[in-house]
């Protein structure tokens, strides 16, 4: 009850003893009805014992009254007026169904209030207890409006805004159900805690209470107190369109960001890591700064503060999401064309593969995920070469199976080596399962075997390199044939090279199982088999070889790049290995959408210029030997050219003199003459 309420009750009360309580029985039961008459005649007692029974009146009356305070109210004010017969059936009948349904609301008040001023304790549960009995009985009451349901309105507002999960749309229903993220898969504390337990993880977190910064609530980051000041940096994001339930958004830069992005361009081409710290002391919150130092921290081994710099750009980006970007329903996009969602993706990216290393591949599904969700189609960073990787190490082997059944018709996902082997290695890892049933388990150890033979055969040379990388030795029949052998690493293709060398370089410790081992001999033994016997399967995957992977997308080479897996790296055309790669914005595509440009500087000399008109430009910053010179300037550079010629003369002269004084001494003679003269040190 509210403390407005309980004023205005005691506040009646003085000049309430007169009314008949006999009308307000409502809820009331004959005890209490016993006790305020008792109440009644207690005004009637001598002064010595007034002020007791005042006081067990007062806590009668308010225990009595809670339930029908403004019936009361009503009453006090209306008393001189006498209420006809007809019209108190009449309100009677209007007011059945309320006294119906509150009734049960009102007794659990009563009750509650009772409690509540004879004791203290447990206040918590006893309003959660009276929260779900008023629930139950609004339900009984079967008389709820559909303006009171808040979970249609919502319903019904996300099905008009197109923003509802449900939605079907065309060709995106699957990948919705695929690229579903949850919110608390991308807190890596929630792997940890069911690894290691929560009392190892937070054991020693404490909260302090001094000098504390209040942060915005985050889904990807959780804000640190070391971290400097939170100020908007001037990142803000804009949708752009809606078509068929799929937003569409992009970041924006405002025009001071845009002169802090400059800066930055200069201190990237200054070559020295401390102008971009200096640069990040005023502008903590500088998402490419942040990006480019971290890489920095990373090649100096200081992994704590790299991840701290990348969590920190994360947290920038989260600040300024649109009210309409989704995280987790897959159905928000991000244009990689523009620059400044780029930045995005990196930070994305970066903190991934920080989580992975971190040994929590499970919240590293959900951010690659979340990566392949904002731009499926194009996919700029191949997230399609990783995922399967994270998913074995996670043991969501149900997960890339129905990826690759929902993706393989428009995406040809069995061309990919890495989702050909991975497919196979998951059948084979479910049929290994002790709580499967021995029919199931026989037919996915089928499956597995029949996939992972067809793949050798696709692709013969990533056996050799993966035996190699696992630390074994093949048989003699397998190197001494033609179909394993050299021959099969020789006669690769550019790009077929480049992604065995990609999933060998990551995934050869998922192989290196006794188990996995021995599945692989046997499939390997079997392949021999078929190849001997002219399979026409295998003159079928020869001739596909031939045709396709000619030459990788440029997201394949940006994806190698960002790997830094040394096996793929090497394998990269010159193409890509000559031009300079920029941490914060790797292999940027060619056909950019640029919103902004760099305004142009002056260019100090030009290329086909003297040696002595650019030792003029330095004495003389105004020195244009193709321009049209003024004769001021003619005279000035006259001058200057007098001058240079006997400065030059002094130190020609002074030169000459120090060389004419310069004498080599004679090196010192040996004191044992009788030293063999083929004797070395």
């Amino acid at each position: 009850m509210s403390t407005r309420a309980l004023r205005r009750l005691r506040g009646k009360q003085r000049g309430q003893e007169a009314l008949d309580f006999g009308d307000l029985t409502l809820g009331d039961s004959p005890e209490e009805q016993a006790e305020g008459e008792e109440g009644d005649t207690a005004n009637v007692s001598p002064p010595s014992n007034r002020t007791a029974n005042s006081r067990k009146g007062k806590k009668n009356k308010a225990q009595k009254n809670f339930s029908n305070i403004f019936e009361l109210i009503g009453n006090a004010d209306g008393d001189a007026e006498k209420v006809s017969p007809d019209e108190e059936e009449k309100q009677e009948r209007s007011k059945a169904t309320n006294t119906e349904k509150k009734s049960n609301k009102d007794t659990d008040k009563i009750a509650q209030e009772q409690e509540d001023l004879s004791t203290k304790s447990g206040d918590r549960g006893k309003k959660k207890k009276k929260k779900k009995k008023s629930k139950v009985a609004s339900e009984n009451g079967q008389d709820i409006s559909q303006d009171d349901n808040i979970d249609l309105l919502l319903e019904n507002i996300e099905q008009a805004n197109g923003l509802g999960l449900q939605s079907e749309d065309c060709g995106c229903s699957d990948r919705r159900s695929v690229l579903h993220v949850e919110h608390r898969n991308l807190n890596p504390e929630t792997e940890l805690k069911r690894y290691f337990g929560a009392r190892a993880v937070l054991g020693d977190q404490r909260p302090r209470q001094r000098n504390r910064q209040f942060h915005r609530s985050t889904w990807m980051t959780n804000p640190k107190d070391s971290w400097p000041r939170f100020s908007r940096p001037g990142i803000s994001m804009t949708l752009l369109e809606s078509k068929d339930g799929v937003h569409y958004f992009t970041f924006e830069h405002s025009r001071d960001y845009q002169q802090i992005q400059f800066k930055f361009l200069d201190a990237v081409e200054s070559m020295d890591p401390n102008n971009i710290v200096a640069l990040l002391q005023l502008n903590p919150y500088h998402i490419d700064s942040l990006l480019q130092l971290s890489d920095v921290c990373r090649i100096q081994e200081d992994q704590e503060m790299a991840r701290d710099l990348i969590e920190r750009a994360l947290y920038s980006f989260e600040c300024a999401f649109h009210p309409l970007f989704s995280l987790t329903s897959g159905q928000s996009r991000l244009d990689y064309l523009r620059p400044e969602n780029r930045a995005f993706y990196l930070a994305l990216y970066k903190h991934m593969m920080f989580l992975e290393k971190r040994g929590c591949p499970r919240t590293a599904l959900e951010y690659c995920k979340l990566i392949l969700s904002l731009d499926p189609d194009s996919d700029p960073l191949c997230m399609l070469l990783l995922v399967d990787f994270l998913a074995l190490r996670s043991r969501e082997y149900q997960f890339l199976l129905q990826l690759y059944q929902d993706w393989e018709e428009h995406r040809n996902l069995s061309q990919l080596p890495n989702f050909a082997f991975s497919t196979a290695l998951c059948h084979f890892h479910l049929s290994q399962q002790e709580d499967m049933d021995p029919h199931e388990s026989s037919k996915e150890r089928h499956k597995a075997d029949q996939m992972l033979q067809n793949t050798l055969i696709m692709f013969p040379g990533v056996l050799m390199p993966l035996l190699d990388l696992c630390g074994v030795q093949p048989d003699a029949t397998v190197t001494s044939h033609n179909f394993f052998g050299p021959k099969s690493q020789i006669g690769q293709l550019p790009a077929l090279a480049e992604l065995t060398a990609l999933y060998v370089g990551r995934t050869h410790t998922l192989w290196r199982e006794a188990a996995v081992m021995l599945w692989l001999e046997g499939s390997v033994k079997e392949v021999l088999c078929r190849v001997d016997a002219k399979d026409p399967l295998v003159e079928d995957c020869q001739n596909k070889r031939k045709q396709r992977y000619q030459s990788a997308p440029r997201n394949i080479h940006r994806h190698v790049l960002l790997s830094e897996i040394k096996e793929a790296t090497s394998s990269l055309p010159l193409e890509v290995t000559t031009q300079p790669v920029m941490g914060f914005d790797p292999l940027p595509p060619l056909d950019s959408v640029i919103s902004y440009t760099r305004p142009e500087r002056q260019i100090v000399g030009t290329s086909n210029e003297s040696t002595l008109s650019l030792f003029f430009r330095s004495l003389l910053p105004n020195f244009n030997l193709q321009g049209e010179l003024r004769q001021e300037d003619e005279m000035e550079v006259a001058r200057a050219g007098q001058q240079l010629n006997q400065e030059v003369n002094r130190l020609m002269l002074a030169m000459r003199d120090m060389l004419a004084n310069i004498r080599f001494q004679e090196p010192p003679r040996e004191d044992n003459p009788y030293r063999d003269e083929e004797e070395w040190d």
